[in-house]
């Protein structure tokens, strides 16, 4: 089982930068995919990133594709998501999630996601 803590979040302006964490507890988070979903009020939740157990591979939403990027390190049991040339679009609760299978080669808007985190508020002003 795996627990998750995110962190990070903030307001900010548009173009700035912002580096969300997630923490995870649990002995089996290296072996599992993870993702960055987001959910604006009054829009379903949305897929922003993923990557594989071993960080070797990530994917991205075409929204957020060459301004985000995630990373994982697996001896501190973080994995990290890093926003540049934010905009006000991008306003939401951002939330990371657990795969519910282990060593996945590449984690997909369509992977199965079997723990979530609380979230975390990401406010992009104008």
């Amino acid at each position: 089982q795996v627990q998750l803590v995110e962190s990070g979040g903030g307001l900010v302006q548009a173009g700035d930068s912002l580096s969300l964490t997630c923490a995870a507890s649990g002995r089996t988070f290296g072996s599992v995919g993870m993702g960055w979903f987001r959910q604006a009020p009054g829009k379903e939740r949305e897929f922003v990133a993923g990557i594989n157990w071993k960080g070797d591979n990530s994917y991205y939403a075409d929204s957020t594709e060459g301004r985000f990027t995630v990373s994982r390190d697996n001896a501190k049991n973080t994995v990290s998501l890093q926003m540049n040339g934010l905009k006000p679009e991008d306003t939401a609760v951002y939330y990371c999630a657990a795969s519910s299978r282990p060593y996945l080669v590449v984690v997909l808007p369509t992977t199965q996601f079997a723990y979530w985190g609380q979230g975390t508020q990401v406010t992009v002003s104008a």
